[in-house]
């Protein structure tokens, strides 16, 4: 049955390995003449505009990284609005030569292609009808794509009563052509880094507005894709959000007949690439007793370590910035300068990217290698985080500089970098306890431990850029250390070339997040 299997996910994993002979004769080149237009727009609805002087979010960045709770707050639209905005929303623009325009969104995105989309099931939210809505961050606006409550309909879809009494749910999908017109099949790894990365933006946020976020990873995907009128072969649900105070249960909606909105065509023409369609079958669930059995478990015990230990700093309590200040200076570094960072720097990243998430699963599916340069305080060398001890085990010190660049497909920036994070995961133990969706997790929760590695980073006086990578190349680096390990993301930390800072969108300088 798909979502119990396993052997899909492994096959796909090897299928789209990165190795300096497939990247060399991949032939691959991008075609900009149907390069996906950044934003999903609803043609038949009409647009809801949003508030633009937000709710407070004033939190500091590591408090709410490490889970620190506002009271509780009723939803109402102004806090859904600022949730949405530190999320997913634009918030500024940078023009290049020939006059090309380029808007940057509160959360990375692998090339910057945004492929992932944001739903809101609302329920019980001040100022805003019950139904199915739909965030464009490009006109900051909602459109209304149902007029019935459908959170009992997710509810049911997830195998989880407690999501139907929830204010709303955010429902996260991803666009596969946003993303494969650059990376291929391979691009099924980047929905849930990409989505990680957001998801880390809404733990944060939401848990700063007061909103106790909730993440659900298991559902009946083909009863989800139904609600939100996605269409599976383009589109797919990852990941739900409860959101607000819990209420009395969502009305049953009863059978919610098919939607087909019309929408604005991404490009003039489209490449399928059946492996990503095939993974994303692979790892659906199809009942609700399914996703009853997929779900719970627990996290691989951690591995034992071998090597010495080099103590860390406890990790900075206070970023100094507040959350909403620190998304929106945040923007992937593109140059890393040569001055190093502190072992305080480090040690909080580590931690910061290392902390549980409220979610239907366990954390702790990934473990972090590094490769330090220049780290003041931690000599350079390849090295284990040992999150229980907060400390690194040492694998081999030395100078990795260039080894760094080559690892990362030989970018330079991994190698200016003054540490990277490589994500590595035990992806055979993990398929044997949660079949082909397995692999969703173990690459969802990269993406979200990059994501809070980023938040810290910008939360202080340093940058990150996610990366990618020679798949075995970083196995066999880090042994014996990483024996039964696959390798799944990589994120560069260091200090970032200083530019001029783009202006803050027009349209968004008259937003106000307090």
């Amino acid at each position: 049955m798909p979502g119990n299997d396993g052997t899909a996910a492994r096959r796909f994993h090897e299928r789209t390995t990165h190795t300096p002979a497939s990247v060399r004769t991949s032939g691959h080149a991008l075609d900009w003449d149907v390069k996906p237009f950044p934003f999903k727009v609803y043609t038949d609805r009409p647009a809801i505009e949003l508030p633009r002087s937000f709710a407070p979010a004033t939190m500091d960045t590591l408090e709410a990284i490490a889970g620190a709770a506002a009271p509780e707050a009723p939803l109402d639209l102004e806090r859904l609005a600022a949730l949405l905005y530190l999320a997913a929303g634009v918030t500024r623009k940078k023009v290049y030569g020939q006059g090309v325009e380029v808007l940057f969104r509160a959360a990375a995105s692998t090339g910057a292609l945004y492929q992932t989309e944001v739903y809101v099931a609302a329920g019980e939210v001040a100022g805003l009808a019950p139904g199915l809505y739909h965030f464009c961050p490009g006109d900051f606006t909602l459109r209304r794509l149902r007029d019935e409550d459908v959170r009992g309909a997710l509810a049911a879809a997830a195998a989880d009563p407690a999501l139907a009494r929830r204010a709303a749910t955010i429902a996260l999908t991803a666009i596969y052509w946003r993303n494969t017109w650059k990376y291929q099949a391979r691009g099924f790894r980047h929905l849930f880094w990409d989505s990680g990365t957001m998801l880390a933006n809404v733990i944060a946020a939401g848990g700063a507005l007061g909103l106790g976020p909730a993440i659900v990873t298991g559902f009946v995907d083909a009863d989800a894709n139904h609600v939100l009128g996605v269409d599976a072969q383009r589109e797919t649900t990852l990941e739900l959000v409860g959101i607000g105070p819990a209420g009395a249960p969502a009305p049953d909606p009863g059978p919610l007949p098919a939607i087909a909105h019309e929408i604005l065509p991404l490009s003039s023409a489209e490449v399928d690439y059946p492996a990503l369609r095939e993974m994303v079958e692979a790892s659906r669930l199809e009942t609700p007793a399914a996703v009853r059995a997929w779900r719970g478990g627990a996290a691989p015990a951690p591995r034992p370590a071998a090597g010495a230990r080099v103590t860390l700093p406890a990790p900075r309590a206070h970023a100094g910035r507040t959350l909403a200040e620190t998304i929106q200076r945040r923007g992937s570094t593109r140059q890393f300068a040569p001055t190093p960072i502190t072992s305080d720097d480090l040690a909080t990243a580590l931690w910061a990217a290392t902390r549980p998430v409220p979610a239907d699963v366990p954390s702790g599916l990934v473990e972090l290698f590094l490769i330090v340069n220049a780290v003041e305080g931690v000599a350079p060398g390849a090295y284990r985080y040992l999150p229980h001890e907060h400390a690194l085990e040492t694998i081999e010190a030395g100078q990795f500089r260039e080894r760094a660049g080559f690892l990362c497909l030989e970018q330079p920036i991994a190698a200016a970098a003054a540490a990277v994070i490589f994500f590595l995961a035990p992806l055979d133990a993990l398929i044997a306890r949660w079949g082909d969706r397995a692999y969703r997790l173990a690459n969802l929760e990269a993406g979200l431990a990059g994501g809070r590695a980023y938040l810290a980073a910008y939360g202080g006086s340093f940058g990150a850029s996610g990366l990618t990578f020679y798949d075995r190349l970083v196995v066999e680096f880090f042994a014996p250390a990483s024996a039964g390990l696959d390798a799944i993301f990589v994120t560069a930390l260091g200090q970032s070339v200083r530019a001029p800072r783009p202006p803050i969108i027009d349209r968004l300088s008259r937003a106000r997040v307090e």
